[in-house]
This record gives structure tokens, C-alpha cells and sequence, in this order.
């Protein structure tokens, strides 16, 4: 895999530096839900600091506004970045996207951007997959290095794409199969086990066999309705009520899906085994996440769901790699070329 070149080989002091982070954190009621990323920023701008930036701009985007929604205004989540790195040299943009330029990676956004920088530094992993003006567009005005965030990515997830220790296997959940297929078809074919719940499992067996052989669930909880009160029983798998809905795997399935990750060696897993927002069907994705987290292997979690499930229950640290790029994650392990790294000129 093509290695960028890293910030740590810029030449720093005094420089005016643009980071283009990932800060791209969920709100409720104008609050930071999970301050994940912007913690996993921090390394790249400590770093530019450290080394004597002269002024250190960083730029994010913040959810899908349409306009200058205030709604998605990145302030609290520039304020927190101060609170946690206060220092009079960095600044933080607005939220991109509020410029139509943006996602169309108009020239024009893209100088503006770059306007009084003498270099770039690309760390947000999690974008690096579009072709934007804060990804590519800047990238081609100014000196580009790979931040420390986006190296570890490539390297964590890279290994997964090399000769990976055996057992390998790979574990995916969600409800849209056609966003993890080209995954399942990079990789499936080398995993020693590929186990699928969610939405998925019933969307794989009926409508995209697969070219190899996967674990498919044996039991659900099902419920009346899709509701997070609903009527719920435990049923076989192939024996679903007419008009019921399967929300989590059951407890054998649970019991089989752990048994299969306790042997392994190298693990990825991306998507939870159903709705586990709502605490009835949340069991299936708990077994998975304590599986994986007290595996002794290598363990790769990509996804935004299964990163929230590990940080909800407090394993997230219990695991090798815990990413924060979903779609980046899983285009890379497709084997596609991310538009955000070769934009950036190679490792010499």
C-alpha cells in the first residue's frame, strides 16, 4: 500500500499550518455527544505546536447542512477543542460544508481555504474517501503531509490487507449490505470465518450469496414492531412470525458468534448485530464487543455504530485498533484508492 509523507518530516517552525482534522462529532441539543475524534486530533496539532508552528488553522466539517444551519455550527466543538489544547496559535474554520464549494471541490473554496498557509497537513481519516476542497482541492495548492492520526490508520488497517495471523475472522453487522459487500468480497474470501448479523444476515441470505461460506445467525429477537417497547421473543432464525421483524441476534447465535471470535487471531469487525440503541436489543452487539475486546488477538473495530458500542460499555481501549473512519475504513479494505491520500505526495 502507497505510504504518504508524514508531518513528522515537514519542516515546521514557524510555518502557518492548515490541518484539515476529522471533528465531524455527533451533537444533541447543541452538546457534544462523543468527543472521540476530537481527542484523536490532538496528537497531529500537539506535534505542530511542539515543533514551533507559527500559526496552526484547522478546518472540519461538521454533518450534512444544507447552508449555514446553525444547527451544525462547529463552535462547541471548536470550543472543546480549546479547553483541551488551549494555545493562542490555533484557530478553528467553520464548519466546511457550509460552503457549496466544499463537496463540489470548487478551485475557488480551495484557495480560499489555502489563502496565507505555507503547508497542509491531511489527518482526517474519515473523509479521505472524498474528493472535496478540504481533502483534495488544498492538497494541490499547498505542500501535503499525512497527519499522525491518518499514518496509524492506514497502518492499522493496512495490516488487515497483508498476511494477517490465522484465525482471521471478520465480523459484520448493520442494515445495508451494499455499503459492506465490497468489503465482505475483498476480505471474506481470505478470513478463515466470516460471521454476519443485523439487517444484513437476512439481506445476505436472500438476496447476495456470497462466493464463500459465512456464519449466519441460528436465533433473533424479534419483536411485533419496530419500536423499542415492542412485543419481543426469541425465535429461530428460519422460523420468524409473519409481520415480525428480527432486531439482534439470540443468545445462541450470541453464544456461537463469541465461540468463533475466541479462537481468533486477527479480527475486523464493522456494524452492530441489531438496533443497539434500544436496551432490549442491544445484547447481541454487547456479546460481540466484550468477544472481540477480551480476544487475544489483533482486533480492528471501523465503523461509527461499533465504535460507540465499545465506547459505551467501556472497552474501547480493550481493543488494537478502534478507527474513526467508517466509509474511509471500508473503501480502504476494498482495496480502492482514497482520493484525501493520493492527494498527498509519497513517503521518499
Amino acid at each position: 500500500m502507497r505510504k504518504p509523507r508524514s508531518v513528522r518530516d515537514a519542516d515546521i517552525a514557524g510555518k502557518r499550518v492548515l490541518v484539515r482534522s476529522d471533528l465531524n462529532v455527533p451533537l444533541v441539543d447543541g452538546r457534544i455527544a462523543d468527543e472521540t475524534r476530537i481527542r484523536a486530533s490532538l496528537p497531529t496539532l500537539q506535534l505542530l505546536l511542539e515543533r514551533k508552528a507559527g500559526e496552526v488553522t484547522v478546518c472540519s466539517h461538521l454533518g450534512r447542512p444544507k447552508g449555514e444551519d446553525p444547527v451544525f455550527s462547529i463552535r462547541p466543538v471548536a470550543d472543546r477543542l480549546r479547553e483541551l489544547l488551549p494555545d493562542d496559535r490555533i484557530r478553528v474554520l467553520e464548519n466546511t460544508r457550509f460552503s457549496p464549494g466544499e463537496t463540489k471541490n470548487d478551485p475557488e473554496f480551495a484557495r480560499e481555504l489555502a489563502d496565507g498557509n505555507d503547508l497542509f497537513v491531511q489527518d482526517a481519516f474519515g473523509s479521505v474517501h472524498r474528493a472535496h476542497a478540504s481533502t483534495v482541492g488544498v492538497a494541490q495548492l499547498l505542500p501535503a503531509y499525512a497527519g499522525l492520526l491518518l499514518e496509524r490508520e492506514l497502518t492499522e488497517l493496512g495490516k488487515l490487507l497483508g498476511a494477517v495471523e490465522r484465525p482471521f475472522v471478520l465480523i459484520s453487522g448493520g442494515a445495508k449490505v451494499e455499503d459492506k459487500l465490497g468489503v465482505l468480497e475483498h476480505l471474506g474470501g481470505k478470513a478463515d470465518t466470516v460471521l454476519v448479523g443485523g439487517k444484513m444476515a437476512e439481506q445476505i441470505r436472500t438476496d447476495n450469496p456470497l462466493p464463500f461460506d459465512v456464519v449466519l445467525p441460528v436465533d433473533v429477537v424479534a419483536a411485533s414492531e419496530f419500536a423499542a417497547d415492542a412485543e419481543a421473543k426469541v425465535v429461530p432464525y428460519d422460523a420468524l412470525p409473519d409481520g415480525w421483524l428480527g432486531l439482534d441476534i439470540g443468545p445462541a447465535t450470541r453464544e456461537l458468534f463469541a465461540r468463533h471470535i475466541s479462537q481468533a487471531r486477527s479480527i475486523f469487525w464493522n456494524g452492530p448485530m441489531g438496533v443497539f440503541e434500544w436496551p432490549r436489543f442491544g445484547e447481541g452487539t454487547k456479546a460481540v464487543a466484550e468477544a472481540v475486546a477480551s480476544s487475544g488477538g489483533h482486533s480492528v473495530v471501523g465503523g461509527a455504530d461499533s465504535a460507540r458500542a465499545l465506547s459505551e460499555l467501556g472497552l474501547a481501549d480493550k481493543v488494537s485498533w478502534l478507527s474513526t473512519g467508517g466509509g474511509a475504513a471500508l473503501e480502504l479494505l476494498e482495496g480502492k484508492e482514497l482520493p484525501g491520500v493520493a492527494a498527498i505526495p509519497a513517503a521518499a
